[in-house]
C-alpha cells in the first residue's frame, strides 16, 4: 500500500496501464483476419489479446511497485502456502469476457484489483470498445467510485432499492439456468416488477455500482479474478457482494481460486434477508 494507506495514489499509473492494455486488445479485436482461439486446460477460451494484455499489465504493475505480488488469470497459480503469506497483492483479469470478445459484442473488460487482507480495497475496470473506465476504493475511511468516459469523470453511487417499483436484474447470457430462473420467479412475488438484462463480463457488477441495476445474482462458477476489481468499485459506490449466506465475499482465503455463488447488491435492504436465503 502507499505510505498513507490511500490506494487512490495508484490511480494515474493504473489508468495508464489499463488504457495501454485496452489498446493492445482492440488491435486484435479489429484485425481483419479474425481472432485465433486457443483452449486452456479448464476448457475456457484464450486469445492472443488475453496474452498481450496480461504481459502489459504484469510488467506495468511490477514497475509501479515490485514489492507487491501479482496474480493474473494468465499466470501460473502459486500454491496456497505461498499465496496465504500475501497480505497485499494485485489480482488481475487481463480480458474478462473472452467469449464476448470472440463474439465481437464489445462486452469485455480489463480488470485490476488491489487486495488487502482478503478484501478488495481498490479496483479498476476498463471497457476498451466504449473507452469507459470504472474505478473505486474503500480504504482509510473513504468510499469513492467513479466513471470516466466521453463526458469526463463523474462519481457513481448505487441506487436505493424500492420494492414498490421495478427492480433491474443483470445476469450472464450463458450461466445461471434453473437456479437463476427460480430466484427470479421468487423475486416477482416480492417486487412490483422485475426487469432482466443479459450482459457479459464484470460489466454486470459495474452496472449495479453505477445505479443502472439493483441486483446481480451469480449462481454459477466464477474465479476470484473475475470479480475482484468490479467488487472494489461496487464497495466504493456503496454496494455489497455477499455469498448465499449473506456473508461478504473475501479473496485468497482458501486453496481454490473459485468464488462461492454470490449476489451483487446495490444496498443491504432488509428484503434481501428473506429473498436470497429462500
Amino acid at each position: 500500500m502507499p505510505e498513507n494507506g490511500n490506494p487512490a495514489q495508484y490511480h494515474e499509473s493504473l489508468r495508464a496501464i489499463m488504457h495501454k492494455a485496452g489498446e493492445a486488445i482492440l488491435e486484435v479485436y479489429s484485425a481483419a483476419e479474425g481472432v485465433e482461439v486457443m483452449t486452456k486446460d479448464d476448457n475456457s477460451p484464450l486469445t492472443i489479446a488475453d496474452q498481450r494484455a496480461h504481459k502489459i499489465i504484469v510488467e506495468g504493475l511490477r514497475e509501479l511497485d515490485g514489492g507487491i505480488p501479482v496474480l493474473s488469470e494468465e499466470s501460473e497459480l502459486p500454491d496456497f502456502d505461498t499465496r496465504r503469506q500475501w497480505s497485499t497483492y494485485w489480482l488481475v483479469d487481463p480480458l474478462d469476457g473472452t467469449k464476448e470478445f470472440i463474439n465481437r459484442n464489445g462486452e469485455f473488460t480489463v480488470n485490476i484489483a488491489l487486495i488487502e487482507n482478503g478484501r478488495p480495497v481498490a479496483g479498476w475496470v476498463y471497457v476498451p470498445v466504449k473507452h469507459k473506465l470504472y474505478y473505486g476504493w474503500s480504504e482509510a475511511g473513504t468510499h469513492e467510485a467513479y466513471l470516466e468516459d466521453e463526458d469526463g469523470v463523474n462519481p457513481i453511487r448505487c441506487r436505493k432499492l424500492n420494492p414498490e417499483e421495478k427492480v433491474v436484474v443483470v445476469a450472464s447470457r450463458r450461466h445461471g439456468g434453473e437456479a437463476l430462473q427460480g430466484m427470479l420467479e421468487k423475486a416477482q412475488e416480492v417486487f412490483a416488477d422485475v426487469e432482466l438484462q443479459s450482459i457479459g463480463s464484470s460489466l454486470k457488477i459495474c452496472l449495479v455500482a453505477e445505479g443502472k441495476a439493483d441486483w446481480y445474482p451469480r449462481l454459477a462458477p466464477t474465479s476470484e479474478w473475475d470479480t475482484a476489481a468490479a467488487h472494489a468499485v461496487l464497495l466504493g459506490a456503496g454496494g455489497v457482494m455477499v455469498d448465499t449466506d449473506l456473508a461478504s465475499l473475501e479473496y485468497n482465503q482458501k486453496e481454490s481460486i473459485l468464488n462461492p455463488f454470490f449476489h451483487a447488491l446495490g444496498e443491504t435492504h432488509e428484503i434481501w434477508q428473506s429473498l436470497l436465503k429462500a
